[in-house]
């Protein structure tokens, strides 16, 4: 099965868990390419001015510091670089201009001749001629239980919410946002964990069941979790105003 992974280039998680997937993928996989896509943690392109601006302003002064280390850590660390876990596989990167969807990009990933596509932390939304562009088309991975909680930055909105247990969930992507049907999901307990912690574990647990979707989609042998939209709900990225009330409920960024 030939894969095409579609990622961020992600300072702070994704690397290890990307080689973590890499190393566990059953040995009829084969990831053949990759796009990788400029970092967006705020859900749409900024410059990196600008995205210092808004995590300073909403999250406040000992995240930004926090962060701003992690981030500078992590350009000294290779092991949290997503091109160079990739590049020390031999995987080629597809340079892509734009916007994904674009004629010319489709033809640069369809030149590979993908089985499927594999979205960890894909931040385009995906049209259908690209989601055709592969046999089996495309899923994501999304760290919470589908239909509730799509949007951005689950890890917040459970624990801000007061949520016992969260999950992840690996679904097919249609072009609506995280509102294709469901291939695996697995349900997590919260506890006492902070929303770092709650990320990092989410995202492990989201590796093996990305695994699993590929197994069964390359035995033919699954069903399939209805992803009920009259059940959904949806969040978008938190305000200043999100971050007190947070806070205020005793939760824990790290």
């Amino acid at each position: 099965m030939r894969l095409v992974i579609l990622t961020q280039d992600d300072p702070f998680y994704l690397a290890r868990n990307i080689d973590y997937f890499l190393k566990k993928l059953p040995p009829y996989a084969e990831v053949v390419a990759t796009v990788v896509f400029d970092v967006s943690p705020f859900g749409k392109r900024e410059s990196f001015t600008d995205k210092m601006k808004k995590t300073y302003e909403i999250f406040g002064l000992p995240f930004f510091i926090r962060y701003g280390f992690k981030y500078l850590r992590s350009k000294l660390d290779s092991r949290n670089n997503v091109r160079k876990v990739l590049a020390d596989r031999g995987i080629p990167f597809i340079e892509i201009e734009g916007n994904i969807n674009k004629d010319e990009n489709l033809e640069k990933i369809r030149s590979y001749k993908p089985d499927l596509l594999v979205s960890i932390a894909g931040n385009q939304i995906f049209k259908r001629k690209l989601l055709d562009v592969a046999t089996h088309g495309c899923v994501n991975l999304h760290t919470a239980l589908l239909p509730k909680y799509r949007g951005l930055m689950p890890s917040f909105w459970v624990l801000k919410n007061g949520e016992t247990h969260t999950g992840v969930s690996v679904f097919f992507v249609d072009e609506g946002i995280d509102s294709g049907p469901i291939l695996v999901q697995k349900k997590v307990e919260i506890g006492n964990r902070s929303q770092e912690q709650l990320i990092k574990d989410t995202k492990l647990i989201g590796m093996d069941a990305i695994i699993e979707s590929i197994e069964k989609i390359h035995s033919g042998n699954y069903e399939l979790i209805a992803n009920d939209a009259s059940q959904m709900t949806y969040f978008s990225f938190p305000t200043r105003e999100d971050v007190r009330a947070f806070q205020a409920a005793g939760k824990r960024f790290y």
